[in-house]
């Protein structure tokens, strides 16, 4: 049978010596980084949905053909389709420049912290949150999975 374990596991206990105040901070920059994962799924999501545009186009072209307007589709065809979403940048060149600059400096910002100051130890605020709020002995709110 499977024995309860109480408290977070070895990896989500905070390091002797690391302050109230310090696991805050690294909490703080966790949640800013967590932000900005969510805006590089919409950076993800914005290259995705212009691709299938940029592509649907070309069902739109032939449809305007076929209903007798050429002049309509030859302008889609000459101004639009394949153009640059900013100067000189399809998205997949916004998605490599963001995940090769900004998103990689911040990661490693987020990253070095947590090695400096917690023995390289995540989500520590949401542990030790975990803790406060959580019901002892009752189901559903276990520290952590069973030891087998």
């Amino acid at each position: 049978m499977a024995q309860q374990v109480d408290g977070p596991d070895r990896a989500h206990r905070r390091p002797d010596g690391v302050s109230d105040a310090t696991v805050e901070a690294l909490g703080k920059l966790g949640e800013a980084l967590e932000c900005v994962e969510r805006a590089r799924g919409h950076l993800y999501e914005l290259h995705q949905l212009i691709g299938h545009a940029d592509l649907t186009l070309d069902e739109a072209m032939e449809l305007f053909r076929t209903a007798g307007h050429p002049e309509t589709a030859e302008r889609i065809d000459r101004d639009l389709r394949g153009r640059n979403v900013i100067a000189g940048r399809w998205t997949f060149q916004l998605v490599e420049e963001f995940d090769d600059g900004y998103y990689a400096l911040f990661r490693e910002v987020d990253r070095r912290a947590r090695d400096e100051l917690a023995g390289g130890r995540r989500h520590l605020y949401e542990a030790e949150m975990k803790e406060r709020r959580r019901s002892r002995g009752r189901p559903g709110h276990e520290a952590r999975p069973a030891e087998r």
